[in-house]
């Protein structure tokens, strides 16, 4: 028997023919465990195909490259001694149709720092629409990663510095701690502007915003996690500014409806949402419904993209390069 689904965020009107329905999985999610090294990137991809159409894609992969008949998985393809032709078959036919947002996880949680502790806490954080704040993360990130152990500690502080599972107040000596390793790591030697930058944290904001933070300040994002900017760039990018979206999605607990609301309020203030023949109040997310991936081909082929992106070495360089987005949240010179 399955479970009711979770998640979601219903449409607040009725969904019009000119909003693009894009399908959704994502590959790498691994809850707040962030340092993972086994999974150090997630990648949330879209497509927009009809049921019809992913159907005959799937379909026609079964047929060429004579995959099972059950769920199309992204390991299942991985595996399969056809996977390389079956990927360029694959790409050729989604040309045009999906996107891939990339999201290395230790660049989000430097883009968390700095977007939650030293600006004002927003559900804008981590996305195009605080692009004032990637310098800065950006050069702490880059030093931070030669910056030997002393990195993976600060990292490691600020996670169990703000992680509310399992404590309902914030913690004195989780702060001091964290404040302690970043001394440590600016003692490294990490270079003008990254010490700028760490040097900006303030002992008594950071308090500030833990204190609202345990206080269930619905303002402030999950601060752990990434696929709230991921699914907010999603959206952004196939709305192109002028269309709405409406987005089926398998089932992902982190997108409540709560959550969504305030991610879908956030989008409508978006600098450039400026379509015409839609009110001014509107947002370019229409919505969110959640399905089970066995019942939507559509989210079994963005699976296939996730997966496929995930674990493709180089995958700037790679055949993978055209579908990636150019706002994903990584170092570009990576």
């Amino acid at each position: 028997m399955r479970l009711p689904l979770q998640g979601g965020l219903p449409p607040v009107d009725t969904v019009t023919d000119a909003v693009v329905r894009i399908a959704c999985d994502e590959s790498g999610f691994s809850g707040t465990n962030l340092l993972d090294p086994a999974t150090p990137v997630i990648t949330h991809a879209s497509v927009d195909l009809s049921v019809g159409e992913a159907v005959e894609l799937i379909t026609a992969l079964r047929s060429r490259f004579r995959f099972s008949p059950n769920e199309f998985k992204s390991g299942q393809f991985r595996r399969s001694p056809n996977a390389r032709e079956a990927l360029e078959w694959l790409l050729a036919a989604l040309d045009g149709r999906a996107r891939v947002q990339l999201v290395d996880k230790e660049y989000f949680l430097v883009t968390r720092i700095v977007d939650l502790l030293l600006a004002e806490p927003s559900y804008a954080a981590g996305t195009r629409l605080t692009e004032e704040h990637r310098p800065a993360a950006l050069a702490v990130y880059r030093a931070g990663r030669s910056a030997g152990p002393d990195w993976g500690v600060f990292l490691a502080a600020f996670v169990d510095l703000v992680r509310t599972k399992r404590r309902h107040e914030p913690d004195r000596q989780a702060l001091e701690r964290f404040f302690r390793v970043r001394d440590a790591l600016v003692g490294t030697g990490l270079g003008g502007q990254a010490e700028s930058v760490l040097d900006g944290l303030d002992r008594e904001r950071g308090w500030a915003f833990l204190t609202r933070l345990f206080a269930d300040d619905r303002s402030i994002p999950p601060p752990l996690e990434p696929m709230l900017p991921a699914l907010a760039e999603t959206v952004l990018c196939w709305s192109g500014g002028q269309r709405q979206v409406l987005v089926v999605h398998d089932e992902q607990s982190a997108l409540t409806a709560t959550r969504l609301s305030r991610l879908r309020q956030v989008l409508a203030g978006a600098p450039s949402w400026s379509p015409a023949g839609v009110e001014a109040v509107a947002s370019p997310l229409v919505g969110l419904v959640m399905v089970d991936s066995r019942d939507d081909p559509r989210v079994q082929v963005a699976d296939l993209l996730a997966g496929m992106a995930r674990r493709t070495p180089a995958i700037l360089a790679g055949p993978l390069q055209p579908f990636l987005s150019p706002t994903s949240l990584h170092d570009p010179d990576r």
